[in-house]
């Protein structure tokens, strides 16, 4: 592990805003770091309003995608709601579709199967609206790129509206309307939305239209907020504040498929971490390992009992994955070492068998083995489909671009993306990709980082410290839950390893003058010895509760040790 501590904010604005807020210095410093440097920005900061979202029609395209839509419904037009099939897309088109039902029923919603039809708008899904009369499709968290099948739709006179939040190519489809942040000419202030996040944008000005504010469409922000949560977008600005009100709809009044999930984990108050690791992969799953549609059937059933029976499937699909997952890393791992490979930049894997709803999770598990960018790649109709994931700092969509001689079409993000090649050209693939790798990757970023928020002495750890930390949430990407280090520390001679073969390590710590905290480190069994026969060392840590019979205490949650 690469430890980096960040540097000190400026002392000015720390002593600034520790006098306006009447708060200590480490906690100023937190909210310095995180360029808070008014009392107006911690007011936003620390109290999030759903009146200080965007006008959604400083959006580009946002005024033509609401008449088109008010004119389909003026003209009794069928209207599909398309989306993709990992949680950004149904949950988006979850939120869209029942949106518009509750004012229109010639309403109808598809997800691509992701066998037959890949990523994104398929030729398949333009003739399924031909075929059912929908002359008008509004596609979410994905299209940016679908220059051809628009192309293909306006031949058969099937408009397209297009919500998607992915980097645009060079140019964009002739689409009626183009709603992404990113796109170079689209003046909107904050263009981190993920795809749900633009399709809540959209529902939000054909809302404005009717007289509704933003506060009336709180009940579809539970979606929103695991949107962002699953996709990894920056909880900063506007996804902040649709993060924050979604999770207080998850944990205050969640639509009847997120009750029933919720029920089977039995957990009181969800965070959205409990999002990310607990409600995001059971929806993936059912696009993963049987189809989308199974998704968005749970997150638009009302029905309680109805949705049960939905969650219980999706449970199934989910250990279902589990299984898959785990197989297809134990095979991916014997194949680099088989083949000589543990020594490279990159990890890049093929089998022609293996479960294609599973290479990106299994990619990311190959990273916590072999820490470089990292590509699993499956047979998928005539061609290999891979799913790419990066080391942090390494953009390897950029990378996937140096490479385009050999991939048929690849698209994502800067951490992950996807693409797909003709078999032939695998191995020439697989060489380019670490030559592009080599040159261009920083070696440093090949070890994994901690990021260190400031050094802290165990003094300064309180319930009150842990109470204004806590309202640092929602945490992610932007606002990452502040992690700590301290030295000089020494057990008081109880620490032990726990857990299965012992992995995990539980110590108590102490300083000169200071009071006992117990820690857990999980994963960090192998460092017992260095904390033994009174030995100093230091620690990199988060704050964290625990709960033990009806007790509640702070505990420290190790990242890692050094001497």
């Amino acid at each position: 592990m690469r430890w980096t501590l960040k540097p000190k904010p400026n002392q000015e604005t720390v002593q600034f805003l520790q006098h306006a807020l009447q708060v200590e210095e480490p906690v100023a410093s937190l909210l310095a770091q995180r360029g808070i440097e008014t009392y107006e920005q911690a007011k936003d900061f620390f109290r999030p309003n759903l009146k200080d979202l965007h006008n959604p029609f400083l959006m580009k395209d946002m005024q033509k995608a609401v008449e088109r839509i008010e004119k389909a419904i003026e003209n009794n037009e069928n209207i599909l709601v398309y989306g993709d099939y990992d949680v950004d897309g149904t949950t988006a088109v979850s939120l869209m579709s029942s949106y518009l039902k509750s004012e229109y029923s010639n309403v109808a919603t598809y997800i691509p199967d992701r066998y037959d039809e890949g990523y994104g708008i398929s030729f398949q899904g333009i003739d399924f609206a031909e075929d059912n009369g929908f002359s008008l499709i509004i596609a979410l968290d994905c299209g940016i790129k679908a220059i051809d099948k628009i192309a293909y739709a306006e031949e058969k006179n099937i408009d397209f509206i297009i919500c998607d939040h992915h980097r645009p190519g060079e140019n964009v489809p002739n689409a009626i309307a183009v709603l992404d942040p990113k796109q170079s000419d689209c003046n909107y202030p904050y263009k981190e939305l993920c795809g749900c996040g633009v399709g809540f944008k959209l529902i939000q000005a054909l809302a404005s239209k009717k007289g509704k504010t933003v506060e009336d469409l709180q009940e579809y922000l539970d979606l929103v907020a695991t949107a962002i949560g699953a996709d990894i977008v920056p909880i900063t600005g506007e996804n902040r504040i649709l993060a924050y009100f979604g999770l207080q709809v998850i944990n205050s009044a969640p639509r009847a498929g997120f009750k029933a999930i919720i029920n089977q984990i039995k957990k009181e108050t969800l965070t959205i971490t409990d999002v990310v690791f607990v409600i995001a992969p059971r929806i993936n799953a059912a696009g993963r390992m049987k189809h989308g549609q199974y998704a968005v059937d749970l997150l638009t059933e009302t029905n309680v009992e109805t949705a049960q029976v939905y969650a219980q499937e999706i449970e199934d699909f989910n250990s279902d994955r589990r299984a898959a997952d785990k197989q297809i890393t134990v095979e991916a791992l014997q194949q680099i070492e088989d083949n000589n490979e543990k020594d490279r930049l990159t990890s890049v894997v093929y089998q022609p068998d293996w479960h294609k709803g599973v290479i990106g999770i299994v990619a990311s598990r190959l990273i916590e083995t072999y820490y470089r960018p990292t590509l699993v790649f499956t047979k998928s109709g005539d061609k290999l489909a891979a799913s790419a994931r990066s080391v942090k700092g390494f953009d390897v969509y950029n990378a996937l671009e140096a490479c385009a001689e050999h991939i048929e079409q690849f698209g994502g993000h800067k951490y992950a993306a996807g693409l797909t090649l003709k078999e032939e050209n695998y191995e020439a693939f697989k060489q380019k990709f670490e030559q592009v790798v080599q040159a261009t990757i920083d070696k440093r970023l090949l070890t994994p980082e901690i990021t260190i928020d400031r050094q802290i002495e165990l003094n300064d750890i309180s319930d009150k410290f842990y109470r204004i930390l806590s309202q640092f949430a929602p945490f992610g990407p932007g606002n990452m839950s502040p992690v700590f280090m301290s030295d000089n520390l020494q057990d008081t001679g109880y620490g032990k390893c726990v857990g299965e073969d012992n992995k995990h390590l539980r110590i108590t710590v102490k300083q000169p003058n200071s009071n006992p905290i117990v820690c857990i480190g999980f994963g960090l069994g192998d460092k017992l010895n260095l904390i033994k026969n009174n030995n100093r060392f230091k620690a990199v840590y988060s704050i964290d509760e625990n709960e033990w019979q009806g007790n509640v205490s702070l505990q420290l949650k190790l990242r890692d040790l050094q001497e």
